[in-house]
């Protein structure tokens, strides 16, 4: 039974909590957590289940209320969305373990419970997008995982969070509606919503004005969302003043999913003819994602407060996903799918290194940092391997990453991006590098704001907190050094997409 209907309940199971717990929230704040901690760690483990049905059977087909696709909504399972899935729910079941200490000291005690159950719809949302198979229950759930992070940012005590999340809102409504009106086009000229049998019907239109326009809408709409530069003016400020949680599980899976209906819609909406031949989106693409790697990096170095330092660096390490997908070969394109995974490692373990600092010393600037190493050991070394990660340091994932984004480039003959790929490495260890050596070899001054707490106090943050951040750092290591499992996932999602390029 439960088998069967996997694909349904990895949603239903955190959209009903959802509504459970504001209920539980009646009788006491501290079991909300309880059941989210109940649904999240449940997803993850449904996820984990499809993904092994997937790869011992093939693609997952599930029809709602038995109604034949393309007349029903049909959720699909297959090499590409089983390894997002995953990749989300593991995000969200660590952030939700992380959340129970976090949530305390960053939110007021009134809005617990309506903090866990828009996370839970933040989630579900987030789920629900990479498991269906029908374009508009796609747009469905974009809309509610959106709807829940503009509450979620605001949910901060910091007065910015309120202007971070109204422009978000305003940004991810025009969004929204461009990529509503792409699919309004789309069905006025085939009659579909299932993307397989978009995916059949769309050849013979690809000169179509209608289907061009569509597919523009789509292009902006969907690179606002995912904040490639250079539409990404609302997220330096969202993940700056979000809750520390919020941070975290935004930039490891808000923008992964974001790359994923782009890849979605360029590759099985649309054919990978359609993107190279007809419109040149690939040529448009491999621009901005290159100036999003170089420039991503560059304002990263100029800022002091460590979220908004992170955050810049997101907007370079989106364009390094996106970069794989406009090369347009197997190898790049399996560079592009592994850094979901492995960007999501990353910065999922540097966002809540810095939640853990913000809570145990109350430090938000980079200069803050002088010392560290000797006062949260643990802390500072998982920073330090997340960090090093981010540069590419061999025996890391984001080496992983970029070695196959590099070959894919030389194998298409675009030399030219390999580097791009080396200065964008190179300026990453310069922001990261200075952090790592103040950590370990500066000293604190007196008078900095890590001196209005006693050095016995200046010790590692919750266990709850600091264990989510050393599982991520240490599979940054596990998986850099090997490689194999995630990159064959990686491969087999890169076939299916590109048809064998």
């Amino acid at each position: 039974m439960i088998k069967e209907h996997a694909p349904v309940l990895v949603i239903l199971v955190p959209l009903l909590s959802a509504v459970l717990v504001p209920l539980v929230g009646m009788l006491r704040n501290r079991f909300c957590w309880h059941v989210a901690f109940a649904a999240t760690h449940v997803s993850f483990l449904l996820s984990g289940l499809l993904l092994f049905r997937v790869q011992t059977n093939g693609k997952i087909s599930y029809r709602l209320g038995g109604w034949e696709p393309p007349w029903g909504i049909e959720y699909v399972i297959d090499e590409l969305n089983s390894f997002v899935l995953v990749t989300i729910a593991f995000i969200g079941f660590l952030a939700t373990l992380y959340a129970r200490k976090s949530v305390v000291a960053e939110i007021e005690p009134v809005r617990i419970p309506a903090f866990y159950s828009i996370f839970l719809l933040f989630l579900a949302g987030l789920l629900g997008i990479v498991i269906t198979g029908d374009i508009f229950n796609l747009y469905v759930f974009l809309e509610i995982s959106s709807l829940a992070g503009y509450a979620l940012i605001a949910a901060s005590r910091k007065r910015e969070a309120l202007l971070a999340s109204y422009n978000y809102l305003i940004l991810g409504t025009i969004a929204a509606t461009f990529i509503l009106i792409g699919i309004g086009y789309l069905y006025m000229v085939t009659g579909s919503l299932n993307m397989a049998d978009l995916r059949e019907r769309l050849p013979a239109l690809y000169h179509s004005k209608v289907v061009l326009t569509a597919f523009a809408f789509f292009s902006v709409g969907i690179s606002l969302k995912l904040a490639l530069f250079p539409l990404h003016v609302w997220l330096p400020n969202a993940y700056t003043y979000a809750p520390s949680v919020v941070s975290a599980v935004m930039a490891a899976t808000a923008t992964k999913v974001g790359a994923y209906v782009l890849f979605r819609i360029m590759f099985t909406v649309f054919r990978v003819e359609f993107d190279l031949e007809v419109v040149s989106i690939t040529s448009i693409l491999l621009v901005l994602s290159s100036a999003a790697i170089i420039l991503g990096s560059v304002l990263a170095i100029a800022q002091t407060n460590i979220k908004r330092m992170l955050a810049y660096s997101s907007v370079g390490q989106i364009g390094y996903i996106v970069l794989g997908a406009s090369i347009v070969n197997e190898t790049a394109m399996t560079g592009s799918l592994v850094h979901i995974l492995n960007h999501a490692l990353m910065k999922g373990t540097l966002f809540f290194i810095a939640g853990c600092v913000l809570y145990r010393t109350g430090i938000e600037d980079i200069a803050g940092l002088r010392g560290m190493g000797r006062r949260m050991p643990f802390s500072m070394a998982a920073f330090t391997v997340a960090g090093l990660s981010m540069a590419g340091v061999p025996l890391t994932v984001g080496f992983v990453s970029k070695w196959y984004l590099a070959l894919g480039a030389l194998r298409a003959d675009l030399w030219y991006l390999v580097p791009v790929i080396l200065v964008s490495s190179l300026l990453t260890a310069v922001y990261f590098g200075r952090i790592i050596e103040s950590i370990y070899f500066g000293r604190a001054e007196d008078g900095h704001s890590s001196g209005s707490l006693s050095r016995e106090r200046m010790h590692e943050a919750p266990t709850g907190m600091l264990v989510p951040a050393l599982l991520l750092a240490v599979l940054c290591l596990v998986f850099g050094i090997s490689a194999s499992t995630t990159v064959g996932y990686a491969e087999a999602a890169a076939r299916l997409l590109l048809g064998g390029r």
